[in-house]
C-alpha cells in the first residue's frame, strides 16, 4: 500500500520540490502512528460537505441610541451543501500523484429575519459539475493547483451583477465556504512537521485555517491539533483528532481570493465597514481511519464576534455575531 499525505491547504506555498515517500509501517499500541492518506488508483471517495452560519447584527450593542429599549438586530441563516469525487489517476508512491475532484452537487440557501427582496443564485452553485485535477508528493504537499484557482476564479466572476451601470456590485455568495471545504480538507495530516515519525496519543501540532465570512474580508483562526484517541472500529482504526480555535494576528498571503479589482457588496455586508474581530473561539474533531488512510468524519464548530462602523458617525457601531458549523463526511467510496 502506497501511503501518501493529501492536503489542500498549509501555511507555505504549495511548491514542485518531491518529498521522501513515507516508509510502510504497522505500529503496535506502543509505538507512534503514521496518519497518511492513501488512494488507489481508480478508487473513488466522495464526501458530502456543510457549511452553515448564523449571522446577527446587533445595530445598537450598547442600548444607548434606542429610546424603546429594544436593540434593532437582524439574523441572517445562510447553509451550502456540497457534494465532492476524488478520483485519483495517477498513483505515484516515490513522485507525484494526480487527482481528479468533481463537484456532483453545489446548493446555497440564504434566509433573512426581516424579508427584503429575493436573493438571486449564489456564485458558489456556478461550481456544480466542475471539475478540478491536482498533483501531491508522497507525503502531501501540494504541487500544481492551478485548476483549483481557476474554478475559483470563475465563480467570482460569477458573483458580480452584470449591469455595471452604477458600477461592479457584488452579490452575497458563499465561495470562501467551497475554499474552505477544499482548500484545507487534510490540513489536520498535512500541518504535521514531521509527519513520517508518527503522531502519539496526546500530541498537539498547529496550523492556520481560513474563517469563511458573510463580507469580503480575509481572516485566519490559529488551529491546535490534538491526537485525542485511537478508537477501534468496524471500518478500522479511528484516530480521533479534536482541534481548538484561536484568532490569527495574520493571514498567509497565497491563499486564494476569489475577486479582483474594485467592487462594492451589495446589502446589509457592504453598508458597513471597518470590520473588526473582537473574539473567536471553537472546537472540533475529525474521526481519520488509519487502516484506510481516509477522513470518515469532521465537524468544526466557533463562534466570532465583530465590530463595524457605519458610513456616517452616528453614536455607536454595529455587532455583529456568527456562529459557523462544518461538516465533512465520506458517503461512498
Amino acid at each position: 500500500m502506497a501511503f501518501i499525505l493529501i492536503t489542500l491547504a498549509g501555511c507555505q506555498r504549495p511548491t514542485d520540490q518531491k518529498t521522501p515517500a513515507v516508509p510502510e509501517k504497522q505500529p503496535t499500541e506502543e509505538e507512534d502512528v503514521l496518519l497518511t492518506v492513501d488512494f488507489q488508483e481508480g478508487q473513488s471517495l466522495r464526501y458530502k460537505f456543510v457549511s452553515s452560519r448564523d449571522i446577527e447584527v446587533d445595530w445598537d450593542p450598547t442600548g444607548t441610541a434606542t429610546k424603546s429599549g429594544k436593540r434593532p438586530v437582524n439574523k441572517t441563516r445562510e447553509t451550502m451543501e456540497m457534494v465532492v469525487e476524488y478520483t485519483p489517476i495517477k498513483v505515484d508512491p516515490y513522485g507525484l500523484t494526480t487527482i481528479q475532484a468533481t463537484c456532483k452537487s453545489v446548493n446555497a440557501t440564504r434566509s433573512q429575519s426581516r424579508v427584503t427582496r429575493p436573493t438571486g443564485r449564489d456564485a458558489v452553485e456556478s461550481l456544480r459539475g466542475k471539475s478540478f485535477t491536482f498533483a501531491v508528493g508522497p507525503t502531501g504537499r501540494i504541487s500544481d493547483v492551478s485548476e483549483l484557482e481557476e474554478r475559483i476564479k470563475e465563480a467570482g466572476e460569477k458573483a458580480f451583477r452584470r449591469d455595471e451601470s452604477r458600477g461592479r456590485v457584488k452579490e452575497p455568495d458563499m465561495i470562501s465556504d467551497f475554499i474552505t471545504a477544499q482548500w484545507f480538507l487534510w490540513d489536520s495530516l498535512a500541518a504535521l512537521e514531521n509527519p513520517t515519525e508518527g503522531v502519539s496519543v496526546g500530541q498537539s501540532w498547529h496550523s492556520k485555517l481560513l474563517v469563511p465570512t458573510p463580507m469580503v474580508t480575509r481572516m485566519a483562526r490559529d488551529v491546535t491539533y490534538t491526537l485525542h484517541e485511537i478508537r477501534e472500529s468496524g471500518k478500522g482504526r479511528l484516530a480521533v483528532i479534536t482541534s481548538s480555535y484561536a484568532p490569527a494576528e495574520s493571514t498567509p498571503k497565497d491563499w486564494p481570493v476569489p475577486y479582483s479589482g474594485t467592487f462594492q457588496m451589495s446589502g446589509t455586508f457592504g453598508f458597513l465597514r471597518g470590520y473588526k474581530l473582537l473574539d473567536l473561539s471553537g472546537q472540533g474533531q475529525e474521526l481519520f481511519n488509519i487502516d484506510k488512510g481516509r477522513i470518515e468524519k469532521a465537524n468544526q464548530r466557533y463562534q466570532m464576534q465583530m465590530a463595524a462602523s457605519l458610513p456616517l458617525p452616528l453614536g455607536t457601531n454595529p455587532k455583529v455575531t456568527i456562529k459557523q458549523n462544518l461538516t465533512t463526511e465520506l458517503i461512498a467510496d
